[in-house]
């Protein structure tokens, strides 16, 4: 019973907790009787409370996992490796859709719900933290909860991140798109076909002498499906979580990545309450993750 953690004197050094329920203080105390612990995406309302949950962490020499499931995954993973291989070429843009009829939620809206999927998987494929979001979004169930919202996140080098959420969709979908400079993929997470890449593209002369020669130039190549390994992403999770305590690795969703998708959340819903305006995403305080456990 995780109420009964700080009752425990004594605690086996590989003890693992997985906390769905809020609020954070339950992960504080399960982390102060030494435990390591797994909190189901986000890892908490605010970026204050995730960096004072890795300071904790680091402070008792526990793992600090956050529950971003879908990094674990196999497309994800093929995907990381076709944007770091450089095989899509500079990443233009990714746009995501997450979108069903429900279920609804009265805790939270549609934006912390579901849009925390996406962004934990767009940081991790771009490598990076965008600067700016934009968010818009209506409510029309509950006047409080938000049930349709859209996000624009603004990258570095002009790379941003479309991210389109709902509960009052008709069909179900679950597509992300990367387009990249040399090649562009399709992830369809309910489709038999998980990733699709497409060899089309856009170019223009290099340096063309007259109006004449600046013409586009489209290429329609063909496509075809990489192979992936088929594995439970919720296994391999867990077993990314017992590896980590095993050996004191650093979590690739740390309580950093955790943080970073946090700051995201917080800035789009400060943007959704000032009608879109796009809102800088908080810099992260400079914490050593709970990742690598010195002893």
């Amino acid at each position: 019973n995780a109420t009964d953690l700080w009752h425990v004197k004594k605690v086996n050094p590989q003890s693992m907790v997985h906390l769905t329920e809020k609020p954070v203080e339950l992960a504080k105390r399960a982390i102060e009787c030494g435990l390591h612990v797994f909190v189901e995406k986000p890892l908490a309302q605010t970026v204050e409370q995730c960096e004072d949950l890795i300071a904790l962490a680091t402070a008792n020499g526990t793992q600090l996992f956050v529950g971003h499931v879908f990094l674990h995954s196999a497309p994800v993973i093929k995907l990381k490796e076709l944007v770091d291989s450089g095989e899509l070429g500079d990443v233009c843009y990714v746009s995501s859709s997450r979108l069903n009829l429900g279920p609804i939620r009265k805790d939270v809206d549609v934006l912390w719900d579901l849009a925390p999927h996406d962004i934990s998987i767009m940081l991790h494929l771009l490598g990076q933290a965008p600067q700016r979001v934009s968010c818009s979004g209506l409510a029309h169930l509950n006047r409080r909860l938000c049930d349709v919202c859209n996000l624009t996140l603004h990258f570095a080098d002009n790379r941003v991140g479309l991210i389109h959420v709902s509960w009052l969709d008709p069909l179900k979908r679950r597509v992300m798109t990367i387009v990249g400079s040399k090649q562009m993929a399709v992830y369809d997470d309910l489709g038999q076909e998980k990733i699709k890449i497409y060899d089309k593209g856009v170019e223009t002369p290099k340096e063309p002498t007259n109006f004449g020669e600046f013409q586009f130039s489209y290429r329609y190549g063909g496509s075809y499906s990489p192979w992936l390994k088929e594995f439970e992403p919720l296994k391999a999770e867990c077993s990314a979580f017992a590896d980590c305590i095993e050996t004191g690795a650093t979590p690739t969703t740390d309580g950093r990545n955790g943080a970073e998708v946090v700051a995201v959340l917080q800035a789009a819903a400060r943007s959704l309450q000032n009608g879109g305006e796009a809102t800088e995403v908080a810099p992260l305080s400079t914490y050593s993750d709970a990742g690598a456990l010195n002893g």
